[in-house]
């Protein structure tokens, strides 16, 4: 609300296609490949300024100076690492279940995958939360599956330390 008391018509909200909570049906979750797009516009805004600046001539312009070459460098590098950091995803979140229970070694009951990113070419990463099939189950693990290739980057199991569910019952 503003000082007036009527709703101000500037909202936040989340894209269509990002926002899952009105969504029925399966999910797909957005391809990060999707970041190529404003890669290309960052290089070809670096490329204009480049042209800019050595179009100046013998640097007669008041208006065009060195800032051009700095922000030609900037916006070529920044293109550059958004262009290399668009991974296409060959693994969906299913693929990754399944490879995070070839990877723990015990049966898997309930499990949920999240998706994150690694490095600094945000390479996506499936980060697959597992428990065993046991009811209440006595293990569980955290497996990292590279959505890129499907191989496991790591994972790691344990003892459930809730082992004691008397308590919550």
């Amino acid at each position: 609300m503003n000082d007036t008391g009527t709703p101000d018509e500037l909202r936040d909200q989340l894209p269509d296609d990002l926002n899952a909570a009105e969504y029925v049906g399966p999910y797909l979750f957005p391809d990060n490949s999707r970041r190529r797009r404003p890669a290309v516009i960052y290089a070809a805004f670096g490329v204009a300024c480049l042209i800019a600046y050595l179009a100046r001539g013998d640097g007669a312009s008041v208006l065009i100076n060195r800032g051009y070459l700095w922000a030609a460098v900037l916006f070529v590098a920044v293109g550059a690492l958004s262009y290399t950091s668009g991974w296409r995803m060959q693994v969906d979140e299913k693929q990754a279940l399944v490879a995070a229970q070839g990877a723990v070694g015990f049966a898997v009951g309930h499990a949920s995958a999240q998706q994150v990113w690694r490095g600094i070419r945000s390479r996506p990463t499936w980060r697959v939360l597992v428990y065993s099939s046991e009811n209440p189950p006595r293990q569980r693990g955290l497996v990292l599956v590279d959505a890129v290739d499907g191989s496991v980057v790591e994972h790691i199991t344990e003892l459930n330390p809730e082992d004691d569910w008397e308590e919550v019952d």
